[in-house]
C-alpha cells in the first residue's frame, strides 16, 4: 500500500471566514481554496518512465482514434491486467470533512489505478459533452433550457464510485452528468438535448428531464426543489420492499431554502426512511449569491436533527468517502425508534459551476471572470486527479493529453450519431401521460385550444379526427 502526502500550502489572503464564524459573509469570492496537492514531482528515470508507457499502453484507449468504438457505456477497463484492480493506494482528501452531529469519516480514501485513470477519462467526457453542448445550444440545434454540469464533475463520478446501479439517484434539471455516470449513454444524451427519438426520453425531455429508470436515475421535475419529495418517496419504497438500498436526493443551494424540503425532511425522518439529502452548493441560485440569499449557508445543518456533512465537492475521492460513508451509515444502523437521527444525512457539496444558471445566464454579470479562472487553477477536479495520476507514475502527461483526444473523438460522433437520429412524431404528443386504459377525448373544444400546435405540426390535424378517443401508452 503506498500513501501519498501532500505538502502544507499557505492560505491565500482572500479566503473568508468558513461557516463557523459569527462573521457576515463577504460579497466576494468565498470559493478559492489553498491548492493541497503538489505540482513539483520528483523526476522519473528512464525505467520508470518505460514502465508508466508500457501500463497505459496495453489499454484500449490507446488504440487508433479511427478504431476508438463509441462506448455503450461511460465506464471501460484502462488495462488489460488485473493489477490495476488490485494495486491500493491511499490519498488524503483535499481539506477535513466537517460534520454535524456525526463523527466525520477519515481523510484517507483507498483507490486503484484503474479508478483513479477512470476518474480522469469519465471527468474528462463529462467536461467535453458539455462543452459541446455548450456549442449546439449557440447553434440552435439545443432549444429551450439548458443547464450544463462543467466544474461540478466530481460530484457526479465520486458519488457514482461509492454506491451500486439498485440506488436510487433523483436530481433536479443539471442532470446530463449525473445520467452519464448512471449508465447513459452519450448519444442518448446528445439526442435527448436535441429533441430526437433515440434520446433518453425519446426526444420529450430534452435538457431538464433525463432519465434512466433501470439504474435507479430520475432528473428534472420542473420546479426547483420538487425532486426531493419524490426521492423521499423513493426511499420509502425501498425500505417497503426491505431493499438494502438508498436514495440520494439532489439539490442546489437555490432549492435549499423551500418549503417542501424541509417537510419531505421531516417526514423521513419521522418515518426512519433510507434517504440521504445531497445539497450541491455551487454559491449560485441562479444568478444570486448564496450569502444573499441565505441567513445560514451552513446548509449541511439545515437538518438540525439530522446528521449533516460538509464535503469538498471539487475532490472526487472527498466526494466517494462521504457517500460511501452515508449510505453504511444509513443502512447499518436500521431504524431505531429510539434514535431517528440516524438515519438521514444531509450531505453539502461545496462545489462550483464555470457556466451560468442556464444558456440565457452569461455568469458573469454576479461574479468576476477573475472568480471563475481562480476557482479554475485552484481546484478544478480534473486537473487535482491529472496530478495524481502523474505524481504516481501511472501515466505520462502526453497519455493524459491522448485520453482527451480520444474523448473528444468519441462526443463528435455521438453528436454526428444524434443529428441522424429523426425528431420524434407529432403523435407522441399523447403519449406516456396517461396509464394505458385510462384514455381522454379529443372534441372540437379540444382541438381548439391546440390551434397553435397545429400551425407548427399541420399535418397532427390530418392524423387525428376533431373528435377521437384514444387510450394513451
Amino acid at each position: 500500500m503506498r500513501t501519498i502526502s501532500k505538502p502544507h500550502i499557505k492560505q491565500p489572503h482572500h479566503q473568508i471566514p468558513t461557516v463557523h464564524t459569527s462573521q457576515p459573509p463577504l460579497p466576494r469570492s468565498p470559493f478559492l481554496f489553498p491548492h493541497h496537492g503538489s505540482s513539483r514531482r520528483k523526476k522519473k528515470n528512464p525505467d520508470q518512465e518505460t514502465m508508466a508507457v508500457r501500463r497505459l499502453s496495453s489499454s484500449s484507449l490507446l488504440t487508433s482514434p479511427s478504431k476508438s468504438p463509441l462506448l455503450p457505456l461511460l465506464r471501460r477497463p484502462f488495462s488489460s491486467s488485473s493489477d490495476d484492480d488490485k494495486t491500493v493506494l491511499t490519498v488524503e482528501t483535499s481539506v477535513p470533512f466537517t460534520g454535524h452531529r456525526i463523527d466525520p469519516p477519515s481523510r484517507s480514501v483507498e483507490t486503484t489505478p484503474k479508478e483513479l485513470l477512470g476518474f480522469f477519462r469519465d471527468m474528462s467526457m463529462m467536461r467535453r459533452m458539455e462543452i459541446a453542448a455548450d456549442s449546439l445550444y449557440k447553434a440552435k440545434l439545443i432549444r429551450g433550457f439548458c443547464h450544463l454540469y462543467d466544474g461540478q464533475e466530481a460530484v457526479a463520478v465520486g458519488m457514482e464510485s461509492a454506491i451500486t446501479k439498485k440506488d436510487c439517484i433523483i436530481t433536479a434539471y443539471r442532470d446530463h452528468c449525473i445520467y452519464l455516470g448512471r449508465g447513459g449513454t452519450l448519444l442518448e444524451a446528445f439526442a435527448e438535448l436535441m429533441g430526437r427519438t433515440a434520446g433518453c426520453s425519446k426526444g420529450k425531455g430534452g435538457s431538464m428531464h433525463f432519465y434512466k429508470k433501470d439504474s435507479g436515475f430520475f432528473g428534472g421535475h420542473g420546479i426547483v426543489g420538487a425532486q426531493v419529495p419524490l426521492g423521499c418517496g423513493l426511499a420509502f419504497a425501498q425500505k417497503y420492499n426491505k431493499e438494502d438500498t438508498v436514495t440520494f436526493a439532489m439539490y442546489g443551494d437555490g432549492a435549499a431554502n423551500q418549503g417542501q424540503l424541509f417537510e419531505a425532511l421531516n417526514m423521513s425522518a419521522l418515518w426512519d426512511l433510507p434517504a440521504i439529502l445531497v445539497c450541491e452548493n455551487n454559491h449560485y441560485g441562479m444568478g444570486t449569491a448564496e450569502w444573499r440569499a441565505a441567513k445560514s449557508p451552513a446548509y449541511y445543518k439545515r437538518g438540525d436533527y439530522v446528521p449533516g456533512l460538509k464535503v469538498d465537492g471539487m475532490d472526487a475521492f472527498a466526494v466517494k468517502q462521504a457517500c460511501k460513508f452515508a449510505k453504511e451509515y444509513a443502512l447499518k444502523n436500521g431504524p431505531i425508534p429510539s434514535d431517528l437521527t440516524k438515519l438521514l444525512d444531509i450531505l453539502e457539496m461545496d462545489t462550483y459551476r464555470y457556466h451560468g444558471h442556464s444558456m440565457s445566464d452569461p455568469g458573469s454579470s454576479y461574479r468576476t471572470r477573475d472568480e471563475i479562472s481562480g476557482v479554475r487553477q485552484e481546484r478544478d477536479p480534473i486537473e487535482r486527479i491529472r496530478k495524481l495520476v502523474l505524481s504516481h507514475e501511472l501515466a505520462t502527461a502526453a497519455e493524459l493529453k491522448e485520453i482527451e483526444k480520444l474523448v473528444r473523438k468519441e462526443v463528435d460522433e455521438a453528436i454526428a450519431q444524434a443529428k441522424e437520429s429523426p425528431m420524434p412524431d407529432p403523435s407522441e404528443l399523447f403519449t406516456n401521460v396517461y396509464v394505458k386504459g385510462y384514455g381522454v377525448e379529443v372534441n372540437d373544444l379540444f382541438m381548439s385550444l391546440l390551434t397553435p400546435f397545429l400551425c407548427v405540426f399541420p399535418s397532427f390535424a390530418n392524423t387525428y379526427p376533431n373528435q377521437i378517443s384514444f387510450s394513451l401508452i
